[in-house]
């Protein structure tokens, strides 16, 4: 699985989609292609008895390239990398930094795919993807993308915010956090709670990017030598136990629940309740 770290520091831990799973979705657009073809020439041998072999075939070979080009351009741009075969398998098409990808990506990809997967059935697509490490094929190396699967199961995330080290605590309690923008919490946040499956490069380099960011919005600053990884769970720990204080402070104490008034019972009822009534069975005895 890599890591592919986006222009607003939002960290894809998706698995890239290879040559088996990628061929299978084409399958599938190919299904539906050539469905969408097959009722395009009986509606122009139906309906197009006046024109012409050559005005006929005209009108077979520009609905051959809409159907074939404008296809997957129209899907993975108005959805968002996705056409129906992606959709039913959960790939999607990214840029190489992780973006959405555009109309001239998509065009690219749609062109080269005619020649690629159509003319050459897909063997030029073959290669390339057992050549790359993210499984690209012509067309994506052209447009600058890659194939992603969504569904794939995501390791699980490490437990945040860790609590503050003794030795932090007094700086930690002076830290001035009414600066600190909500949205950037957040993308710390996310940070760290996946440092522990990331390589040590991008996690070192993320780390320092997003702890310069906070120190802006900070004071006072950390003391010399402080981790990028421990200054964030630090502050993001004293914000969190700053906003439950917070909270608990604004909803005040318990309300307290006056005792329940009973009826005066039977002496019979009265013996059977101060006799100490027998364990539940399965569970534990409340001590006395």
């Amino acid at each position: 699985m890599e890591e592919i770290v986006t222009g607003e520091a939002v960290i894809l831990d998706l698995p890239c989609a290879r040559f088996p799973v990628r061929t299978l979705a084409h399958l599938i657009d190919m299904c539906l292609q050539g469905a969408a073809l097959l009722i395009i020439a009986i509606i122009i041998v139906v309906a197009g008895s006046g024109l012409d072999d050559a005005a006929a075939g005209a009108v077979f070979i520009t609905a051959f390239v809409v159907v074939l080009v404008g296809y997957p351009v129209a899907f993975e741009t108005l959805s968002r990398g996705h056409t129906l075969g992606k959709l039913a398998l959960g790939l999607r098409v990214v840029a190489d930094d992780g973006g959405p990808v555009r109309f001239r990506q998509a065009l690219v990809r749609g062109l080269a795919g005619v020649i690629e997967l159509w003319l050459l059935i897909g063997i030029p697509a073959l290669i390339t993807s057992m050549l790359s490490a993210r499984g690209k094929r012509l067309g994506d190396i052209f447009a600058g993308t890659f194939v992603l699967r969504e569904r794939a199961p995501r390791a699980p995330a490490t437990p945040y915010p860790v609590p503050v080290e003794p030795a932090l605590v007094s700086w930690a309690a002076s830290l001035d956090l009414s600066g600190l923008p909500d949205q950037l919490a957040d993308t710390a946040a996310s940070y760290l709670s996946r440092t522990g499956h990331m390589n040590v490069q991008a996690r070192d380099r993320l780390g320092w990017q997003l702890a310069a960011s906070i120190a802006v919005h900070v004071s006072p600053p950390p003391p010399p030598g402080l981790p990028p990884v421990t200054y964030l769970a630090t502050v993001l720990a004293e914000r969190r136990n700053r906003d439950l204080a917070r909270l608990s402070a604004a909803a005040g104490p318990a309300p307290s629940v006056p005792p329940a008034t009973l009826p005066p019972a039977a002496p019979a009822q009265a013996a059977a309740a101060a006799e100490p009534a027998p364990p539940p069975a399965g569970g534990f005895t409340p001590p006395i």
